[in-house]
């Protein structure tokens, strides 16, 4: 018998709230709930395979165990002698190293919302800080710049906006309801801007499209916000009752004249006024910001200042414009306050970053790669990833392999054997999004919340994260912290003190609020910052050493690595954006999605292509200082002269096609450990 049940598909960040057919508890089939009225549904490759996801003859099936290190030789074992080796391990590192030697990766793949939560928990309770995310190249670095300025991460209201800002993102490919919301929006007249040095898809459709020069949107937001000062388009009534640091963030800007920086950033001094002043004086105007803003060496100030345009212009917490969420009030289960104060993490130097938020943590993950190889401030000697792919997707992959190799041991936690499983000691078959119930991260930020609830039955022996870190709690001795029975009695205990219990979001699988939404909540609550203002001045900031206002020294230098390694023939590499068929490195094992997603290839402008005596279908090689890629031409006008893009993600097919091979990791933002891998120079030859 078929059966329909709703959750959350968790195959991407997205968190797009789905209707599954099962039957026997296998699932069949998935799709998104209907949207509503708008015209333009989008489709996802992903969710229409998720059958063959799951039940993908390349799946883990059992717990693997290394027979020798020389051989990429493995032995199925049960659960049971998986955690009593893997403890006994662990254990013994400890006792010969301490906890702290003994870190924790974890990967985008399992969420961010309960299963952090349940990793970082048990990290502690062993006694190491040494639980690290992705996020100083993901999201957290620019959760951080956002909480410094406004106090939270805002939201666009984009289905009642006027003008829609969409800076360094594409949700066609990567929300696809955000996507129908933007293209709703657009037909019942909303304007457009988009900034991006790729002429996406909704790039052609915008009114304004700034198409800059790759890593540069410090400079072009602090042009932006002069045009807004001294044109007088702010709101002067929000700056002067809710912002701090208003005369100091104009003379800040007043060093970025749209007219002097205009050449560097690849456009005209009058497009830059011109987006300025339509996102300005247009009301409601929200602010669309993404990955793009992620992965360069100015990614925090330049997010920063970014979030500034919203307060600048009024259009903070206001409908129409970015609310500030209203987060769910869950139990702190970490126990951070259970770890010994002696030693702390292996990112001293980001102490900033790693304590701004209560639950975030540790994310500067290239401090990890120093840790195993430079052993500073101390060696890590074991390592367990969690729905990860370092040996592809962190920066300068020939560094972070020798980190995998040099480890003493290594425990891999996925869905399928990747590329860095091949360097494990152990591999655990994780179950799949449909597998297990969690809370989304997405829907504990902000109500309403809905529960990602388990519709199918886990693969062969895979086990669901909270599964598999239980168990190893037990066999390190570790019970007394994890005394719930199942997943619900843990999300209970969390939901405590929202009122909400599981069995509750179960009966409301559309969501439920605990609380109603509010907007221009700073009248009454001001903003969750030191001064209760948006913080266009953050003297925490400037008390550890950091520019309190973005480039409020005048300075710029460009972002991009290898600079002076290349002649006036070096172009600038992105990667290129997500196909939708694929999440960075995952599914790619899917024959139906491999079909879908194309094959890789090195996207160059037309004119570029033409100085090298390059054709589409040529084999073409991409150097830098630090290593090489090949992959076919394919010739784009969408890529601007003088850059090129590279397909993202495709390393885990083949290591001729790992982008990081490329890449540099020497270079890192000062404040959130960003490093300067989304730009950077190199040279391009025809093989």
């Amino acid at each position: 018998m078929v059966e329909k049940k709703d959750t959350v598909c968790r195959l991407c960040s997205a968190c797009c709230p789905v209707v599954v057919e099962v039957a026997e508890g296998r699932l069949l089939k998935a799709s998104r709930k209907n949207p509503g009225d708008r015209k333009k549904v989008l489709s996802c490759p992903k969710l229409a395979a998720a059958a063959e996801i799951i039940y993908a003859p390349e799946r883990l099936t059992k717990p693997l165990l290394r027979r020798s290190r020389l051989r990429d030789e493995f032995s199925e074992i049960s659960w049971d002698e998986a955690f009593a080796f893997m403890a006994q391990r662990l254990q013994g590192l400890k006792d010969e190293h301490g906890a702290s030697a003994v870190a924790w990766l974890r990967g985008m793949a399992a969420d961010w919302g309960v299963p952090w939560d349940y990793a970082n928990r048990l990290m502690h309770a062993f006694g190491s800080p040494n639980i690290i995310g992705n996020g100083s190249v993901c999201h957290v670095a620019r959760e951080m710049a956002n909480i410094f300025t406004c106090g939270a991460m805002p939201a666009a209201q984009v289905s009642g906006s006027d003008c829609i800002l969409i800076w360094g993102k594409n949700d066609l490919n990567t929300a696809p309801a955000v996507g129908e919301a933007i293209l709703a929006s657009r037909e019942r007249g909303a304007k457009l801007i988009v900034v991006d040095p790729v002429e996406t898809e909704l790039a052609r459709k915008a009114d304004i499209w700034l198409p800059l020069k790759p890593a540069h949107d410090g400079l072009l937001v602090m042009a932006m916000i002069n045009e807004i000062i001294v044109n007088g388009w702010y709101d002067e009534e929000f700056v002067e009752k809710f912002c701090l640091g208003f005369a100091e963030l104009k003379l800040a800007a007043a060093n970025f004249p749209a007219e002097k920086v205009a050449a560097e950033l690849w456009l005209e001094a009058d497009i830059i006024e011109r987006a300025a002043r339509l996102y300005a004086t247009t009301k409601p105007a929200c602010l669309i910001e993404g990955n793009g803003l992620d992965m360069q060496r100015e990614a925090f100030q330049a997010t920063r200042a970014v979030s500034m345009l919203r307060a600048l212009t009024g259009n903070l917490d206001r409908p129409g414009g970015d609310l500030i969420p209203q987060p769910l009030p869950l139990r702190n289960i970490q126990l951070r306050e259970n770890l010994p104060s002696e030693r702390g993490s292996i990112a001293p130097e980001y102490d900033l970053f790693n304590s701004f938020h209560d639950t975030w943590g540790c994310h500067a993950q290239s401090s990890l790669i120093d840790a195993v190889l430079d052993e500073k401030p101390y060696p890590i000697k074991a390592l367990i990833v969690q729905s990860g792919n370092p040996a592809v997707t962190m920066t300068d992959s020939q560094r972070v392999r020798k980190a995998l190799s040099k480890l003493d041991f290594l425990v891999v936690i996925d869905l399928f054997k990747t590329k860095t499983a091949a360097f494990a000691d152990l591999i655990l078959p994780a179950a799949s999004c449909f597998e297990e119930t969690q809370l989304n991260r997405s829907y504990i930020r902000n109500n309403p919340v809905i529960l990602q609830n388990q519709v199918a039955d886990p693969y062969a022996q895979s086990w669901p994260d909270w599964k598999i870190i239980f168990g190893l709690a037990g066999h390190l001795g570790l019970k007394e912290f994890f005394p719930w029975k199942s997943v619900e009695e843990a999300l209970d205990y969390q939901l405590e003190p929202s009122g909400l219990t599981v069995a509750k979001l179960r009966d409301h699988p559309e969501g439920l609020r605990c609380e109603s939404l509010r907007y221009e909540k700073f009248w009454s609550e001001g903003f969750a910052t030191p001064s209760g203002k948006v913080e266009f001045f953050s003297q925490k900031l400037a008390e550890n050493g950091f520019l309190p206002v973005p480039f409020v020294d005048g300075k710029w230098q460009n972002p991009l690595s290898y600079v002076d390694c290349f002649s006036a023939d070096g172009l600038v590499a992105i990667s290129g954006q997500r196909v939708s068929s694929f999440t960075h490195t995952q599914y790619r094992q899917v024959a139906a999605l491999r079909q879908q997603g194309g094959e890789p290839a090195v996207a160059i402008n037309p004119r570029d292509a033409l100085s090298r005596s390059i054709s589409s279908g040529d084999l073409v090689r991409v150097k830098t200082p630090r290593g090489e890629i090949r992959m076919a031409a394919e010739l784009s006008s969408q890529v601007r002269p003088g850059s090129i893009i590279i397909a993202w993600g495709w390393g885990e097919v083949d290591d001729l096609y790992n982008l990081n091979n490329l890449t540099d990791d020497s270079l890192r933002d000062p404040v959130t450990a960003t490093p300067a891998n989304r730009g950077f120079m190199c040279s391009l030859e025809k093989v």
